[in-house]
């Protein structure tokens, strides 16, 4: 069976022990890494490893000896409680394998976890688990976390759901930093906040966020909010010379601008801006005003809409380029 992603957020964090298995695929390992651990700890609770309640396969592995994951799903362990067996990097040579697995699973049988990188919709292996009557294919997208997401990662952390500019400030940070650094930046900022009762605040993430990001992005959003207009064109063909995707330039653009909003709306005389360019991105909030950024915020809205839209034709870079060189033009009016 398919499983939504909004589905899988609550999924992941309580998982059914009596299906036969899942599959978690996407191109971002870190994604799949990270969905697959949450879930096998809320499948299997603590000490899993250490009695064996947890075993692991590689997709190389069935590839060379195909019994192995029926053996691992049908040995009973010494000790109670639920079992699954974790098949990595799972590809279309392991399929026969797993599919074989997933026909001879019998109630009692340890839970098959299977994770894969971007499979196709006529994969075999996931064309299998969306068929079964009693497992799940879920596909791990590299869009930014949403709020729900980011709640249930808070809640991992152990820390209280904070409200207002703080949580907004944890979605800019979460759409900026990949996954991993995002989760860490949670586990520190937890650490941070042992046996402190204050709320978490702005100033608190400043102290735990990641000093800097992807360097080539952040001098782009810089050209854009100094208003150089004509360093733009140049800078864009060497981010489309590296590979860089449209579409997390746009949304890099809506975090940094969101930030320059929010410390041009501050009223505490104290606005917090994360990162190395703080000092830059404060005299870029001045500059620009509330009015012009919430223009701005408009203008990139509107490009990301059309950079996801299904009948968007144009070269989704040139969208992105002519959206900066047009907030350049507007910060200059």
């Amino acid at each position: 069976m398919k499983l939504s992603t909004r589905d899988a957020i609550g999924y992941f964090g309580k998982p059914d022990a009596s299906k036969t298995g899942i599959l978690i695929y996407g191109s971002d390992a870190m994604r799949v890494a990270l969905k697959r651990q949450q879930l096998l700890e809320a499948l299997l609770g603590p000490g899993a490893d250490e009695e064996m309640r947890l075993s692991r396969l590689s997709g190389g592995d069935l590839r060379k000896e195909p019994a192995l994951l029926l053996d691992a799903a049908k040995a009973v362990g010494f000790f109670p409680g639920p079992r699954a067996v974790f098949v990595e990097e799972a590809n279309e040579n392991a399929a026969a394998a797993i599919i074989a697995a997933l026909e001879d699973w019998q109630p009692g049988d340890a839970q098959i976890v299977v994770t894969a990188g971007a499979l196709k919709p006529t994969s075999k292996l996931r064309k299998a688990f969306e068929a079964h009557s009693n497992a799940y294919a879920v596909g791990i997208y590299d869009n930014p976390p949403t709020r729900a997401e980011i709640e249930a990662a808070l809640a991992d952390a152990g820390l209280a759901l904070p409200s207002g500019d703080v949580m907004a400030a944890l979605n800019d940070l979460a759409q900026t930093i990949d996954p991993g650094d995002f989760r860490q930046t949670l586990e520190k900022l937890s650490l941070y906040k042992w046996q402190d009762t204050e709320p978490v605040s702005l100033q608190d993430i400043a102290a735990c966020a990641p000093t800097s990001t992807e360097a080539d992005v952040d001098d782009i959003l810089m050209v854009v909010a100094e208003a150089r207009a004509h360093d733009i064109g140049p800078m864009m063909q060497k981010l489309a010379a590296q590979g860089s995707n449209p579409v997390s330039l746009c949304i890099g653009a809506m975090r940094h601008f969101r930030a320059l909003h929010r410390a041009a709306c501050d009223t505490s005389g104290r606005p917090t801006i994360f990162g190395p360019n703080r000092d830059r991105m404060l005299a870029q909030s001045r500059n620009w005003g509330a009015v012009k950024l919430e223009t701005a915020l408009t203008v990139l809205t509107d490009t990301d809409l059309k950079l996801r839209s299904a009948g968007q034709h144009a070269p989704a870079m040139a969208l992105v380029e002519r959206a900066f060189i047009r907030l350049a033009m507007l910060a200059n009016h």
